[in-house]
């Protein structure tokens, strides 16, 4: 359990900004294009996605966009879904330090997104609405492209070379073992309905609440261990290109990765986002909300130009993604590994706050103020302090834990998710 949960970074492990210094000695200094398409059928109502392709790092400088793209599939209501579309980036956005390079915001990026999952969720529970949702937010940045995730809605990359790559991890408690012995060693129940007689149906879910899932931004009625921290992996595509599948379980309760890579290939974003639904309902039927987004990233050299008429363009745009037998996908052998290579830079899944947003993370200033590491609010010393009575119940934030600062309620927050106290409960026990 511990090693599939601690960071790995595959070998060779250069640092982004030497990788970007390649890219710009091989003459691949323009960033790539991006062409996206999204669709869906909804049977009740609690998808939602976000669409956001002209973001600036630094507000005026070109130079520093970046586009993100998201799907959110939400359940017992849609309001946890829209408050994710409406604030999950602005609260990833304020974890990232101000004035900062490409590469060093790159960087940053990984610890910012796990810092503003746990923010929404804290912020969309303070509301006190029980509805839950997934979330898949994708961030990319010229080749480079980073996705977060919390739940079952899933990210998937089709690259020219034939390897087909998913970018998630499905947090449900059916499939993932490791998330059913992280909830039970956190004070949770897993178990099947039981229904009058004792009979068992149905997937597993997580008691009190019978959620399926292990990992979501809401779900108040549901036990603490139910976390939103989620699973990041940040990886950079080679000057080829890619595309992008993020899509809900009513796309992927039907399709394989596989066979929505290949249902739409050879098709634009837009007309391949609208094939893939349109094969998940001819799978399987409308069960469930189906939303899916296909972004595609290009490089510039395949982009209209002069000598090429309209035809012949859009000819040689289809080809990046073109359909290749079933016996093709995904495997990669000898000289065709160069091809559509892609390149891993970071990927953590662990649940523990200590090991995601860093032990050595040094404090925004020697001297107080401090700046909570999740909420970024700035709190001078003995501010809501809370000190340790002898029963582990309330802890000070100060007290050392090996990580950055948190503020009492973030830090509530993290002893909840581990099972030590439920952070509804403010009074000291």
């Amino acid at each position: 359990m511990a090693s599939a949960a601690r960071e790995r970074r595959l070998p060779p492990a250069l640092p982004l900004a030497t990788l970007i210094g390649r890219e710009l000695r091989a003459g691949g200094s323009e960033r790539p294009a991006l062409r996206y398409g999204h669709a869906g059928f909804a049977k009740r109502g609690e998808d939602y996605f976000l669409v956001k392709p002209d973001c600036l790092r630094v507000p005026g400088d070109p130079a520093s966009a970046f586009s993100v793209f998201a799907v959110f599939d939400g359940h017992n209501g849609a309001s946890a879904a829209v408050y994710s579309k409406e604030h999950l980036l602005e609260h990833v956005m304020s974890a990232l330090p101000p004035d900062i390079g490409r590469d060093d915001w790159l960087q940053a990026l990984p610890r910012a997104l796990v810092a503003g999952f746990v923010k929404a969720d804290i912020d969309f529970q303070r509301k006190g609405e029980v509805s839950g949702t997934t979330a898949t937010l994708v961030v990319i940045d010229g080749f480079t492209v980073t996705v977060a995730s919390v739940g079952d809605s899933r990210c998937i990359l089709d690259t020219q070379g034939g390897e087909l790559q998913l970018l998630t991890v499905d947090h449900r408690l059916e499939e993932n073992a490791e998330e059913r012995e992280r909830v039970t060693a956190s004070g949770g129940e897993v178990g099947r309905l039981n229904l009058f007689g004792g009979q068992e149906v149905g997937p597993l879910r997580c008691w009190p609440g019978g959620l399926c899932l292990s990992r979501s931004i809401g779900d108040m009625d549901v036990g603490e261990f139910i976390v939103p921290i989620p699973h990041v992996k940040q990886v950079k595509l080679s000057n080829t290109g890619g595309r992008l599948i993020i899509a809900s379980d009513g796309i992927w309760d039907a399709l394989s990765n596989e066979a929505a890579a290949q249902a739409c290939r050879g098709l634009p974003a837009e007309l391949a986002a609208k094939l893939v639904v349109k094969q998940a309902l001819k799978t399987s039927g409308l069960k469930d909300d189906t939303t899916c987004v296909v972004v595609d990233i290009i490089p510039s050299d395949h982009l209209t130009s002069p000598q090429l008429s309209p035809k012949k363009n859009q000819n040689k745009l289809k080809s990046l993604f073109r359909r290749r037998s079933h016996s093709s996908v995904g495997k990669l052998g000898g000289k065709s590994a160069s091809i559509g290579s892609v390149e891993e830079l970071f990927e953590e899944g662990s649940a523990m706050l200590e090991e995601r947003l860093g032990r050595n993370l040094s404090l925004k200033a020697a001297s107080p103020p401090f700046r909570c590491a999740i909420c970024q609010v700035d709190q001078e010393p003995f501010e809501d302090l809370m000190t340790d009575n002898g029963g582990g119940y309330c802890s000070s934030p100060y007290a050392p834990w090996g990580g950055p600062y948190l503020c009492s309620d973030c830090r509530k927050k993290k002893d909840a998710m581990e099972g030590k106290r439920s952070s509804r409960s403010t009074a000291c026990r």
